[in-house]
């Protein structure tokens, strides 16, 4: 079966998975009970081939505006424009200049002309009643007035369904509507033949029996759908930075209005369309809105800056002028939601099973139908009554349909697939409690088979709460533990040094100094960049100041690639100044002076240089994170357009930032060796820093290989070959070096692999990798986008959780499947041999009903939301090419089978003597007492299911309140169904006897179990 199903519906991957497959095995699904259902929770093919030719127009249009404002720049250039613009009256007395029909049409169509004629940015600043300096005023009805007239930025969504919507999917099943019908005909010729209440029995057991399956399933459904409309909030709460009331602050991105500033930097997603206020070297990638991914460079000239857009590099302020449904992200948006995820391989497989047992199932239930009519046949000739039918034939042929249609029920396991969602539900859920955020439903099950995890170093493996607390000025070493030695460095360190130092700290950064609306001093950044900014106060800088005192003429942000960023400066006495700051090595690579002790620059001699070294060596080897912070003056040549020097440099000195390791990461590690996965780290740290705290992590071993980026990509594939295996610490990597090492480890060496990434250089790693993991905190958009979990906390042993839940997922769907198979291929045997060797199901139609709602939904529920325990952490990884049915699960289900086969098959031939069992109701109480054997042999088959290797199956058992209260319910109606509702379902009260010997053959399975567990199999 395995490869018959690798075969044909293989062809499914984690992610990125072609449309080709995805619509194959589609046309390989021939016989589907209910579609509705089935294909709830797979792609919608023509939803995204929709949002396809959206992105082709909205190229088209883009391209088409582009060499229109283009031609317009030059024809409109030095000419005078008059305005036909009129303003509607609401807007008029709302206050405002300008209403969104125009601004959309400005900045969706690069329209030149119109922006001219409305004053330029500043111009539609005014006319929007904002300030570029101190943003929005929130005060009064303003908000309110603001959105009336403008809209909110939230996009349409489909509606959620009710709980009424699924009960009306869960009908559209064709089977039950096949049995209501045979219902509906039972009722009435039997209230023909019999009257009422007498003749209604059957008919209404059905049709009661139909509605509980219906209504168990709609509740089941429904309760999924509710668990992921909680995690697409979650998915969805992206924060912004804007300024408003003169502060700067972060809001919600569906909380922006027309009139917002918006402080956006690398990897930013553009919350809006809107126009470029000021900023440095900034470029967009426009793909996901056009598919175009050659970067468009905005500034001054160009200003249009489209929602749903990435900061490709560069940072700038941007005027927000158009939100929601008015941008064209939000009509492509609400198109793509409606796309939905891609179905998981899991999913896709389990509806390959489906199909082929469907079909097994279906060409049983004819041939069963057919053996019943040929005996029923055979009796009416050999009793010369075969030209005459009575009511009472006509509803045992209804009753033999209704049996056939009934097998379809049980023999086909349309409750396979969905048993993956709802697994995969319950796990995404508790997971978010975890402060795991899956994104991609596939992640999940993937993450149970991942073999290698390469995790940055950074925020991840230590707690990112970062502070300088060594640093070598002038070239004399000094710890920065305390306000004493802090005063010490000051008073020692010349003036013009000092001077210049904090120059560089406050000007060549990426964060800001600002007062919040509580009136307290709040640092904004990166923790490298706070940390930094905070060693600057503590020597007394004043960061308005500083930034008020000298112009920035250019601005080059940090980039993984350059290891570094770097600013120029126009001086308050003249000329420029260029600063920059970055990896030690590199940066001090490009000095050729340092300030001396006295404060003098002077030419930086070996010696030095070596001192300078040692340092950065000796702060490393103290799991130090080493910055130099060097300057130099620039020609007046110099023009804005230049790249910043790459040498001639003045060293003014080096900074050891101290970032802890996370508590119980060391921890984490080892209970990832234990359960197969190496733990490789990937950083852009110097190496002695990476190989200090790797060691102190546990992820360097005896034997491990530490490798520096630059060395990795000079290798050839042979060395690759041979190092691959033995690395464990990646340093001064770029994300390029990254992406080199998941792609060899993944089709070289067939690992599954997880990978974390916080830039937005490390996109392409996250989207190469089988898991993509991104930092909920330190990520940035893009990388959050193209990730397949988000760390919410960026902890390591958050990741190791994930790794656990997924394995979780991944045995607790085997389970469901051994469990659901079990049933199938007994029932299936069962009513097959019983119709041939005696002419009659000794399970009706009501009876295989509610044996169908056991194994189905209630049995999901019950096996497929097992927690997970340690004991998942101390097994192998499954792999890339692990069998999903496996052969210990063939051996449970084949051995669980014939014991389940046996007693039925002994209950219905040896029945009446073993209960001594005689006179007319013999016949219906030996089928309650088959019946109520069956039940309960499922029931403790339940149990055994828990576990498909261990003897102990009751460990934890009471943690899962979800099986107690399955299990529970199931014991419970199964008595009532017996004692109670005999006219329905065809049963017969039992005596104690009776309830003990059919109770008792039921839990003789788990006996089985265990020994059948005992024999010995591969895999």
């Amino acid at each position: 079966m395995e490869s018959y199903l690798n075969e044909n519906f293989g062809g499914v991957k984690p992610k990125n998975s072609s449309d080709e497959a995805l619509e194959r095995w589609r046309k390989l699904c021939g016989f589907v009970k209910n579609p509705k259902r089935r294909f709830r929770f797979t792609a919608n093919l023509s939803k995204r081939y929709e949002a396809q030719a959206m992105r082709r127009t909205n190229q088209e249009k883009l391209r088409v505006a582009v060499l229109v404002s283009k031609a317009a720049l030059q024809f409109i250039h030095g000419i005078t424009l008059s305005s036909e613009y009129n303003l509607p009256e609401e807007v008029k007395a709302a206050g405002f200049q300008i209403d969104a029909e125009e601004l959309g049409s400005i900045v969706e169509g690069h329209d030149v002309k119109k922006l001219k004629v409305h004053g330029g940015v500043e111009g539609i600043v005014d006319k929007l009643c904002t300030s570029t300096s101190n943003g929005l005023t929130t005060t009064g009805d303003l908000l309110s007035c603001r959105q009336q007239i403008f809209g909110i930025n939230k996009f349409t969504e489909s509606e959620a369904k009710s709980f009424w919507v699924f009960v009306w999917e869960a009908l559209q099943d064709m089977t039950l509507m096949i049995l209501g019908v045979c219902a509906f005909v039972s009722l009435i010729v039997g209230l023909i033949m019999e009257g009422w209440p007498k003749g209604a029995h059957d008919g209404l057991g059905i049709a009661a029996s139909i509605l509980l399956v219906v209504f168990v399933t709609a509740t089941s459904d429904y309760k999924q759908s509710l668990q992921f409309k909680d995690l697409d909030k979650e998915k969805k709460k992206i924060t912004i930075q804007v300024t408003r009331n003169g502060y700067r602050q972060k809001i919600s991105i569906y909380d922006l209005l027309p009139g917002d500033i918006v402080h956006l930097a690398i990897g930013d997603q553009v919350p809006a369309d809107g126009l470029f206020v000021s900023g440095f070297s900034l470029s967009i990638n426009e793909s996901s809105l056009t598919g175009e991914s050659d970067p468009v460079m905005v500034n001054a000239q160009n200003p249009y800056m489209l929602s749903g857009t990435k900061v490709q590099d560069g940072s700038c302020k941007m005027l927000v002028t158009t939100v929601g449904m008015r941008t064209q992200w939000g009509k492509l948006l609400a198109t793509l939601s409606e796309g939905g995820d891609d179905e998981t391989p899991l999913q896709v497989k389990l509806n390959g099973v489906a199909t082929i047992i469907g079909k097994i199932g279906l060409f049983f239930a004819v041939v069963t139908f057919a053996v019943l009519v040929q005996g029923l046949f055979i009796r009416k000739w050999q009793d010369g009554t075969y030209l005459w039918w009575s009511g009472d034939d006509a509803l045992a042929l209804l009753e033999f349909f209704a049996v056939a249609v009934t097998i379809v029920v049980v023999a086909v396991p349309e409750g396979l697939p969905l048993a993956v969602t709802l697994s995969l539900a319950f796990a995404m859920k508790k997971m978010m409690n975890d402060k795991a955020l899956v994104r991609h439903l596939a992640a999940c099950e993937t993450m149970g088979s991942a073999t290698s995890i390469c995790s940055d170093k950074t925020g991840t493996l230590t707690t990112n709460h970062m502070a300088v607390v060594k640093t070598c000025i002038c070239g004399k070493v000094k710890e920065m533990n305390s306000s004493d030695e802090v005063f010490t460095l000051c008073s020692e360190v010349p003036s013009t040094t000092l001077k210049t130092l904090l120059q560089s700290i406050f000007n060549n950064t990426g964060g800001e100094v600002v007062v919040n609306k509580n009136g307290k001093r709040e640092i904004l950044g990166t923790p490298t960049e706070s940390a930094l900014l905070e060693f600057g106060l503590s020597l007394g800088g004043d960061f308005k100041a500083e930034r008020e005192s000298s112009k920035l003429v250019k601005v080059e942000p940090f980039n993984s690639e350059k290891k570094r960023m770097g600013v120029v400066l126009e001086l308050p006495e003249g000329g420029l100044r260029a600063h920059t700051k970055g990896a030690s090595e590199i940066i001090l690579d490009a000095c050729d002076k340092f300030i001396d002790s006295n404060g003098e620059v002077v030419h930086l001699d070996e010696a030095t240089l070596n001192h300078l070294n040692n340092t950065i060596e000796q702060f490393a080897n103290e799991a130090l994170r080493t910055l130099c912070l060097a300057y130099m003056e620039l020609g007046n040549d110099y023009s804005d357009k230049d790249s910043l020097p790459l040498k001639g440099y003045t060293c003014i000195g080096i900074v050891g930032i101290k970032d802890p390791v996370r508590p119980g990461v060391k921890e984490s590690v080892a209970i990832c060796r234990s359960a197969g996965i190496t733990v490789r780290m990937v950083t852009g740290d110097n190496i002695n820093t990476a190989k200090a705290i790797a060691r102190e992590c546990g992820i360097l071993t005896e034997g491990g290989v530490a490798i520096e980026g630059p060395v990795f990509r000079e290798k050839s594939l042979e060395e690759l070959q041979e190092i691959i295996p033995k690395l464990q610490v990646m340093a001064r990597s770029s994300p390029l070096d990254k992406h080199t090492l998941v792609k060899h480890l993944r089709t070289t060496f067939g690992e599954v692999v997880a990978v974390t990434g916080d830039g937005t250089n490390d996109a392409p790693a996250l989207h190469e990798a089988d898991i993509g993991l991104a930092m909920g905190i330190a990520g940035t958009e893009v990388a959050k986008e193209s990730a397949d979990v988000i760390i919410l906390d960026d902890n390591f042993s958050t990741i190791v959780t994930v790794a656990k839940w997924g394995r979780s997922v991944y045995i607790n769907i085997q389970k469901f499947v051994q469990f659901q198979l079990t049933v199938n291929v007994v029932a299936l045997i069962v009513n097959f041999s019983s119709a041939c060797l005696t002419g009659s199901a000794p399970l009706t139609a009501v009876q295989l009903l509610w044996v169908n709602m056991i194994m189905d939904t209630l049995g999901a529920l019950a096996l497929a939301t097992e927690p997970p325990n340690d004991e998942l952490m101390k097994r192998t990884p499954v792999g890339r090419k692990g069998n999903f049915i496996s052969n210990v699960m063939w051996r449970n289900i084949l051995g669980q089978s014939l014991y389940q086969f046996v007693v039925i098959w002994y209950l219905q031939t040896r029945g009446k003597a073993l209960f001594s069992l005689d006179g007319p109701g013999s016949d219906l109480i030996l089928n309650t007492l088959i019946f109520n054997s069956f039940v309960f042999c499922q029931v403790f088959n339940e149990i055994s299911s828990r576990e498909m290797e261990k003897i102990d199956v009751f460990e934890g058992i009471l943690k899962n309140n979800v099986f107690v209260t399955v299990l529970s319910a199931t014991c419970i109606f199964q008595i009532i169904i017996i004692e109670f509702l005999g006219t329905f379902a065809n049963t017969h009260p039992l005596s104690f006897s009776q309830w003990f010997l059919s109770v008792f053959l039921g839990f003789l399975s788990m006996p089985i179990a265990a020994a059948v567990k005992m024999i010995p199999v591969e895999g």
